[in-house]
């Protein structure tokens, strides 16, 4: 006989928001929408309100001497918006469910290459995201050129004015300038937090354009089948031997060099692989019992893929994805060092080339964003082969 205490503990569902797939809004969907509109508003304080020259945000503390400036640009607008996805889809999900985020995270720290390289991948990506919020922009200062990084020194065959102390007529490394100056002066600390913002804001934009146009894409030809399977495949095969190089050399030839524009080209043209991926998934997630009992159920095409087949491919999502990021921050080092990226946007990339003619005598200028690159490219490559092996239990041998 049941009791009250036993018929509590069943659900009620809400069959005509499973059949339309409507209904009320969960309260994450809420708080995205909530957060969406906020930042639009700002956007358009910024746009219409804000006179130009002037800072959005532009706040100090006189008693301190205190100052925080920053003029929020369409590319800044972009990562936040790429926070806040990350936040309320990466985030929360895992915060919500601990007991699969502790097996998940006993999975991953097996590989202790890929625990070092999310420790120093998140601090690249702490300092390249708030470092330049509060920090002026490396200027130029000829009287300063070739000054050596601390605990080395430089001969006179650089002409330097050197800042530091002076022995045996070598000029020493100062803690003012801990990683040297560029022939231009240049603070190479400062080139290198503003390249750590530019490398994260690449690799990590780029992956919310892919994902989220990669997803849809994914998913709907897989569901649908039929002449839009064909048509969106067979787009995707197109687009995979399409050189993406030469239409950003026709683009910038057309509205010159920008990181925005590199940004967007990215993103919208390297989704065709996790679109296959995510085709493959669905098609067999589609054939799972749980799928045709929520379609038996009444559960309408759009509730059985925002409830079923998206989460359930995410883990392959997530892997590839990670896995992508290193060839696009490895394509924009590559494009700046040609000279064909945003010349107003200090680069890792850039600095490397504006000092390979000088390797012999300031090695440093080359040597240093050289190793940051390659560091931040490898831990990317640890984390995505450990994610995968986390993520998949199908990689379990």
């Amino acid at each position: 006989m049941a009791t009250d205490t036993d018929q509590d503990r069943f659900e009620e569902i809400d069959w005509e928001e499973v059949q339309s797939g409507l209904g009320l809004l969960p309260p994450r969907t809420m708080a995205v929408l909530a957060s969406l509109g906020v930042m639009a508003a700002a956007i358009l304080t910024d746009r219409y309100l804000v006179p130009d020259g002037v800072a959005l945000f532009d706040f100090g503390v006189p008693l301190v001497g205190w100052q925080f400036t920053w003029d929020v640009t369409r590319l800044d607008w972009l990562f936040v918006l790429t926070l806040l996805m990350f936040v309320f889809y990466a985030a929360v999900p895992l915060a919500r469910n601990p007991r699969m985020t502790r097996y998940y995270w006993e999975r991953f720290r097996r590989n202790k290459a890929a625990v070092a390289s999310m420790a120093y991948l998140l601090v690249v990506f702490t300092v390249g995201t708030f470092g330049p919020i509060f920090m002026a922009p490396p200027e130029l200062q000829i009287t300063q050129a070739y000054q050596p990084p601390v605990f080395t020194s430089v001969g006179e065959s650089v002409p330097v004015s050197c800042v530091g102390p002076v022995v045996e007529g070598m000029c020493q490394g100062t803690w003012q300038y801990p990683l040297g100056t560029t022939q231009q002066g240049k603070d190479m600390v400062k080139l290198m937090v503003f390249g750590m913002r530019v490398s994260m804001q690449v690799g990590l934009i780029s992956s919310l354009l892919i994902i989220t146009i990669g997803t849809t894409v994914g998913t709907v030809a897989a569901t649908a089948g039929g002449m839009v399977d064909e048509v969106l495949m067979r787009y995707v095969d197109i687009q995979l031997t399409f050189p993406t190089f030469f239409l950003y050399l026709l683009l910038v030839y057309l509205f010159g060099g920008s990181l925005f524009l590199l940004i967007v080209i990215f993103g919208i043209t390297s989704w065709g692989g996790v679109a296959r991926l995510v085709r493959s998934e669905a098609l067999q997630r589609r054939e799972e019992e749980y799928i045709t009992a929520a379609n038996s159920a009444g559960a309408s095409t759009l509730y059985v893929i925002r409830r079923h087949i998206v989460p359930n491919v995410s883990n392959t999502v997530i892997t590839a994805t990670t896995l992508l990021i290193p060839s696009l921050i490895l394509a924009e080092a590559g494009l700046s060092f040609l000279g064909l990226g945003d010349p107003t946007v200090p680069s890792w990339g850039q600095v490397i080339s504006s000092g390979r003619g000088d390797l012999s005598t300031a090695w440093w200028v080359s040597t240093i964003p050289g190793f940051f690159l390659f560091f931040t490219i490898l831990g990317f490559n640890f984390m995505g082969d450990a994610l995968r092996d986390a993520l998949d239990p199908r990689s379990e041998h």
